[in-house]
C-alpha cells in the first residue's frame, strides 16, 4: 500500500520523483491551480504558457510532464487536468481532485516518492487528495511474474510514498482526514484484490477464511455458517444456488459493535464466486468476467471492516451470502422449488437469476435482529447496466428518504448513483402457480421486478435499501480517474459514508 503523509515542507527544497501540480481549464486556456505558486514563480509566472505550449488544456484527466525548474531537488514536474476552473471564490471539487490524485498516482507507476502540490484549503480536500491517490495508485499482479517483486506493475513498482503539500500534520482534523483515507482506501483494495482473484483460488470456503482472519484482526465478531448449518437452519436459497458445486456455499456474519452506538445497520452483499449461469447456463462470451459477481458480498466486507478500523458509533453487521453457481447432476434445475429460509416458496425459473435467492436468505436473516436499516449490495441484474451504463449504481427501496439520504451520500463520497423506483404493477408478473413467488417476473424492467423480489424477503417495519452495482462493480474499459482496470470497489465508500452519518446522528 502506497505511504500517505502531511508535509509543510516547500515544493523546492523537497526530495522526491516528482512533484504533482493541478491545471485547470480556463476560457482562454490553461489555468494553473493553487498549490502550485512556488512551481510557477520558478517560471517566472509563465507556467500556464509552458503547459499549453506543450498542449495541456487543464481537461480532467489529462496529463502533461515538464521539467522540473532550477533549484528544484524534485527532476519532474506532473500537471493533472482539474477541469473547468470553479466559479469566482468557490473552491474545487472534493471529486475534481480525488480524480486528479488519482490519475497522477497512476501516472508516476514506478516512482519511490511524489509531493501532491495541489490545491487543499482544508482537511476534506486533503482527505479527498490522499484517498485518490491511494487508490489510484493500486494494482493487481498477484498472479503475474515479475521478476524478483511480485508487488511490481508491469515491472514497476506502484507509487510508494505520497506527500500531501500544504497539509497541517499537527491539526486533528488533517490527521483525522488522512487517517479515514487510509482505511477506508486500504479496505476497498482489499475489495478489489477479492473482485480480481481469479475463482479457482476463491470459492465460498476461501472468502470466508479471509474474512474471519480480518475479523480477527480488527475486533470483528464472525460466524460462518458451512454446508451442514445451512441445512440445518434451512436456507434453502443458499443451498439451491450452491447445489451444483463441489465447493459448498457459506453464510458469513460480521458483527462489529460500538458501546456507544444508538443505531444498528446491516449490510447484505451476493457473493457468487463463480456464476456459469447454472442450468440456464450463460452464453460464450459472458462467461470470462463472472468471477465479479462477489463484487457486493466484497465490498460489504470492506465496509464492515472500515467501519471497525474508524472506530465508528454505530454497529454494524455484514452478511456475505456466498455461493458458487455451477451445472451439474445435483444443480437446482429450472422449474425446482426451493423453501427460503423465510418459509417462503420459491419456484426457480431461471437459475441464473441466482443472486436474488442468496440475498433472499441473508435479507430474512438480517431482518431478524430488527437493525434500524439494512442495505442490500448486488451486482444483480444486466438489465440495470442497460439503464444506467457501466458506471452508475440503481437504488431501490422501502423508503424514499432513506434512498435519498443513501443517492446523496454516494453523490458525497463520488460514487454516480441512481433512485430508481418499485412500480407495484411488477409484483404480478412472479406470481406462480406453484409456489409463493417466482424468481423471475417481466423482462422489461428487469431490475425492477429483482428489487422486487428481494423486497418479499425484508422483515416488516424494517427501512431497506437494494444497491444494484452491476454496471460499476467491474470496469473492462481503461482506467480512469482513481478507478483501475477489473474490480473496482464500487459501494464500499457509500457504505461507510452512510455508517458515519448515522453514528452522527444525521439520519434520524
Amino acid at each position: 500500500m502506497t505511504a500517505l503523509t502531511l508535509s509543510t515542507a516547500a515544493a523546492p527544497g523537497l526530495r522526491a520523483d516528482a512533484i504533482v501540480i493541478g491545471v485547470a481549464k480556463g476560457a482562454k486556456g490553461p489555468v494553473v491551480a493553487p498549490g502550485a505558486e512556488a512551481v510557477d514563480k520558478a517560471y517566472d509566472g509563465r507556467l500556464a504558457g509552458v503547459l499549453e505550449t506543450l498542449g495541456a488544456s487543464g481537461a480532467e484527466g489529462e496529463v502533461t510532464k515538464l521539467p522540473a525548474p532550477s533549484g528544484f531537488k524534485a527532476p519532474l514536474v506532473l500537471a493533472v487536468g482539474l477541469g473547468a476552473v470553479p466559479e469566482k471564490d468557490a473552491a474545487y471539487d472534493t471529486e475534481a481532485l480525488r480524480k486528479a490524485a488519482g490519475v497522477a498516482a497512476r501516472a508516476l507507476t514506478g516512482s519511490k516518492k511524489a509531493a501532491f502540490a495541489l490545491p487543499l484549503t482544508d482537511a476534506a480536500d486533503a482527505g479527498a487528495i490522499g484517498e485518490g491517490a491511494l487508490l489510484g495508485a493500486y494494482s493487481f499482479d498477484a498472479y503475474k511474474d515479475n521478476g524478483k517483486d511480485p508487488k511490481a506493475k508491469n515491472g514497476k513498482a506502484p507509487l510508494a510514498e505520497v506527500a500531501l503539500l500544504g497539509g497541517k500534520p499537527r491539526e486533528k482534523a488533517y490527521k483525522a482526514a488522512v487517517e479515514r483515507a487510509v482505511a477506508v482506501s486500504e479496505e476497498l483494495n482489499r475489495a478489489r484484490d477479492l473482485v480480481n482473484t481469479p475463482p479457482n483460488d476463491l470459492n465460498p470456503e476461501a472468502f470466508a477464511a479471509i474474512a474471519q482472519a480480518a475479523a480477527k484482526e480488527h475486533g470483528i465478531k464472525v460466524q460462518v455458517l458451512d454446508v451442514k448449518a445451512l441445512e440445518k437452519g434451512g436456507y434453502g436459497g443458499i443451498l439451491g444456488v450452491g447445489a451444483g458445486s463441489a465447493a459448498g456455499p457459506r453464510l458469513v456474519k460480521l458483527s462489529y459493535t460500538s458501546s456507544k452506538a444508538k443505531k444498528h445497520l446491516a449490510f447484505v452483499g451476493k457473493g457468487i464466486t463463480y456464476d456459469s449461469g447454472g442450468i440456464s447456463l450463460k452464453p460464450a462470451g459472458h462467461n470470462e468476467t463472472m468471477k465479479c459477481d462477489m463484487s457486493g458480498a466484497a465490498s460489504v466486507f470492506a465496509a464492515v471492516v472500515a467501519a471497525a478500523r474508524l472506530g465508528l458509533e454505530v454497529n454494524v453487521t455484514g452478511w456475505l451470502a456466498l455461493a458458487e453457481n455451477m451445472p451439474s447432476g445435483s444443480a437446482t434445475r429450472p422449474g425446482d422449488v426451493l423453501r427460503m429460509y423465510s418459509g417462503k416458496t420459491v419456484e426457480v425459473l431461471n437459475t441464473d437469476a441466482e443472486g436474488r435467492l442468496v440475498l433472499a436468505d441473508a435479507l430474512w436473516a438480517a431482518s431478524q435482529e430488527k437493525p434500524d436499516a439494512i442495505v442490500d449490495v448486488a451486482t444483480l441484474t444486466g438489465a440495470m447496466v442497460l439503464a444506467l451504463g457501466n458506471r452508475t449504481f440503481g437504488i431501490m427501496g422501502n423508503d424514499d428518504s432513506f434512498r435519498t439520504a443513501l443517492y446523496e451520500a454516494a453523490a458525497e463520497v463520488g460514487e454516480p448513483a441512481w433512485p430508481m423506483p418499485l412500480p407495484e404493477h411488477l409484483r404480478k408478473g412472479m406470481d406462480s402457480p406453484t409456489a409463493d413467488i417466482a424468481n423471475m417476473g417481466e423482462r422489461m424492467g428487469g431490475g425492477l421486478v429483482a428489487g422486487l423480489f428481494l423486497r418479499e424477503f425484508v422483515g416488516e417495519g424494517i427501512t431497506w435499501a437494494h444497491l444494484d452495482i452491476a454496471g460499476p462493480a467491474f470496469n473492462e474499459g481503461g482506467p480512469f480517474g482513481y478507478t483501475p482496470k477489473g474490480g473496482t470497489g464500487t459501494a464500499v465508500r457509500t457504505l461507510v459514508r452512510l455508517a458515519e452519518l448515522t453514528a452522527a446522528g444525521d439520519l434520524g
